[in-house]
């Protein structure tokens, strides 16, 4: 599907991405604000995902952020201002990227650093793989902002981390740590701080040399047994309880505050 874009100013990719042999690094590259998804990076993100996939000889692809965060969460900018006006299909867009990333070619490694927040934490859900420094910081506080967890992102952590957990870390909002994400299940590593890029290239090396016919069949067939166990296919609708709760007064108001007490922060 083609989506129309026209609504997104032209500005300079919020993303890089490179290959080196079957190796290929997709990088967030907004370091100065904690490379957060706009809409454009979203955009951005489901093109750089079909681009590894029409290079077959890719068969791991790093995604990571620059500068002191993997990812601050979803820029909220377009869709809380005073003169926001998102369209459904803006408010969709994370969920298209969401299942791009997952349906990627290549085995996709989530290297986590810094700061992992809301959306951040669906598109490392969405890797095949995660590993994450001891210190970063992950939160999901969405429902402190008065928005729902979109994008699917509910069906995807209760397959990763199970019902209970997603329901208490999503409704409180409350900070968590890598070595708690690991014990739930999300994370095959934790590593040191300075220790994540080696690991993260020794992991790539040695998944590079497997056949991309074997990498790839496992990957099929596992995605295929987790979508049986929790489907995430009614996650379209995500869009439609987001709309409705920017547009609902409590909501907004606390989305508002929200912003503003982080702005003090910040």
């Amino acid at each position: 599907m083609e989506w129309n874009t026209s609504w997104m100013n032209a500005e300079p990719e919020t993303i890089t991405r490179e290959v080196s042999g079957p190796i290929g690094r997709l990088t967030l590259a907004r370091p100065d604000s904690l490379n957060p998804l706009s809409a454009q990076t979203l955009d951005e993100l489901i093109d750089a995902a079909a681009w590894f996939d029409r290079r077959p000889d890719v068969k791991v692809v790093i995604v990571s952020g620059s500068g002191r965060a993997f990812c601050a969460g979803a820029d909220l900018s377009a869709f809380t201002g005073s003169e926001a006006r998102p369209t459904r299909e803006m408010s969709d867009l994370g969920r298209v990227m969401i299942e791009a990333i997952e349906a990627m070619k290549a085995v996709t490694i989530a290297a986590v650093h810094g700061h992992c927040v809301g959306a951040g934490v669906l598109l490392a859900a969405a890797c095949d793989l995660r590993v994450a420094t001891e210190s970063t910081r992950w939160a999901i506080p969405e429902v402190d902002i008065g928005i729902p967890l979109a994008w699917g992102g509910i069906p995807r952590l209760v397959r990763e981390i199970g019902p209970a957990a997603t329901r208490e870390l999503v409704l409180t909002c409350r900070p968590f740590t890598s070595h708690e994400v690991h014990s739930l299940g999300m994370l095959n590593e934790v590593v040191d701080d300075d220790a994540l890029e080696a690991h993260v290239d020794r992991l790539a090396e040695q998944l590079s040399t497997k056949s991309s016919y074997t990498l790839r069949a496992t990957l099929r067939a596992v995605d295929t047994a987790v979508e049986a166990m929790v489907s995430t296919g009614g996650a379209w609708t995500d869009a439609d309880a987001f709309l409705v709760a920017i547009n609902d007064p409590e909501s907004r108001d606390m989305a508002t505050r929200y912003l503003s007490e982080r702005t003090r922060r910040d």
